[in-house]
């Protein structure tokens, strides 16, 4: 039995189309003959980048994080740190009971804006369905002296 080659007349017309929507893109975000002469005096007059100001910083946006399980544990993303800056994670009960706590240093990535972070807890997880998010994740940028806001999450608990 003789494999048949699939014929490619169907990827002509996606390439034709993605390229025409790129081209009404930049066509659209083009500024048009007469408003450029008009708006470049304007554009030279301003900084190509705002000097970093204490304004700024507070202009920053929030940190943020997230939860998945790997290797049967907890982990803990989050970005919008500041790069190379120290956080602190910690990883508590409701009651406030510290269950897991540690310094890391956010880096860059390519997916996650600003300084991130990416931490396998000691917690297991997952847990069974009636545990639910008993717990809570936070994190403290060192350098913004800024906490993410609390991200629930479970925390599998021994009752033995």
């Amino acid at each position: 039995m003789r494999i048949l080659a699939r014929p490619l007349s169907h990827r002509p017309p996606r390439i034709t189309a993605l390229a025409a929507s790129a081209i009404a893109v930049v066509a659209l975000s083009a500024p048009s003959a007469t408003s450029a002469s008009a708006a470049a005096p304007a554009r030279e007059a301003t900084p190509a980048v705002a000097p970093l100001t204490a304004e700024a910083l507070k202009k920053a946006p929030a940190p943020f994080l997230f939860q998945y399980t790997f290797n049967n544990h907890l982990k803990i993303g989050g970005g919008n740190f500041t790069v190379n800056g120290r956080v602190y994670l910690v990883v508590k009960l409701n009651n406030g009971r510290v269950m897991f706590q540690k310094w890391v240093t956010a880096s860059t990535h390519s997916i996650t804006p600003g300084g991130t972070i990416y931490v396998e807890t000691s917690v297991s997880s997952p847990c069974s369905p009636s545990t639910g998010n008993n717990g809570y994740a936070r994190a403290f940028d060192d350098t913004t002296q800024k906490w993410s806001p609390r991200l629930p999450v479970p925390v599998c608990v021994r009752i033995d």
